[in-house]
């Protein structure tokens, strides 16, 4: 008996050593790519197809993040990039909650009708739908701005559906309460009901953020004027002219995703609450 409890006993270190060993082992190759992007980024000059690779650098420098800020226009172009992503987060939010209030708290007939197609909906590629969009927003003379840009994307069917479940962990009795004082719908939207749903609200921010600050291919379908392309399109501009400057391209990429990364970094409570949320509603 003693023998066979010194072996559980040892086996469930073991067990925790094997799958900490095995998470060390993906988390580092999860982040090679980002480490070697870092590296090339740091040392100008170099080969960087070499193998193995250099993920981490041998000499540090700053010259690529000097030569590529001074290159291009970079306050311009992350203020294009904010300017279409605060749009675009603004609209999700706001379309969303609106959408997802009364498929998860009114009771009407069809409401689980409008919700299957809506869901239905995400099976469609959203490449498919590029051309309807440019044609409408021809129609509606929407072509050149930044709301043209927004437009197609200001509200997504995962965004409502995430909202929906995070609706459907809110207790009915704090909307009941809402209509015994005499509360309107909207009232009880805003006041009662938003603030109990910021986790899911702040994982809709967190996404789209991301999302729109990546964005580079429409952008480029709509915008004619290269001064107002987001970041990303102008670093793609860059690729182009210059494809054989890897340290530029590695340098201009890690500043684009800096802000990505501290707005992960300072959310990520949030992000982990809203799916928790969403999961048990």
């Amino acid at each position: 008996m003693n023998a066979v409890y010194r072996k559980r006993k040892l086996r469930k270190p073991l067990g925790w050593a094997v799958g900490y060993a095995l998470l060390l082992l993906l988390a580092l190759f999860m982040i090679g790519p980002f480490l070697w992007l870092l590296s090339v980024s740091l040392m100008p000059g170099r080969n960087v197809f070499t193998f193995p690779p250099a993920i981490l650098p041998t000499f540090i420098k700053f010259d690529n993040y000097v030569q590529v800020w001074d290159f291009i226009d970079f306050p311009k172009y992350i203020w294009n990039t904010l300017i279409i992503t605060a749009l675009g987060v603004a609209f999700n939010l706001l379309l969303s909650a609106l959408t997802a209030y009364p498929l998860a708290k009114m009771n009407f007939r069809g409401r689980q009708l409008v919700f299957g197609i809506l869901v239905a909906t995400m099976i469609i590629p959203s490449s498919t739908s590029l051309i309807v969009h440019y044609l409408t927003l021809r129609w509606f003379h929407l072509l050149g701005t930044y709301v043209g840009v927004v437009l197609p994307s200001a509200v997504s069917v995962f965004n409502i559906f995430l909202m929906r479940q995070t609706f459907m962990s809110v207790p009915d009795d704090i909307r009941d309460s809402g209509k015994i004082d005499g509360a309107s719908e909207l009232r009880i939207w805003r006041q009662l009901m938003l603030p109990m749903v910021k986790p899911g609200l702040a994982v809709i921010a967190l996404l789209e953020f991301m999302s729109y600050w990546n964005t580079f291919i429409w952008p480029m379908v709509v915008l004619d004027d290269p001064g107002q392309y987001p970041l990303a399109a102008a670093l793609t501009y860059l690729n182009g002219q210059f494809s054989y400057n890897f340290g530029w391209i590695a340098a201009g990429t890690l500043i684009s995703v800096i802000p990505i990364i501290l707005v992960f970094l300072f959310t990520q409570r949030y992000y982990m609450e809203g799916i928790s949320g969403a999961l048990k509603g």
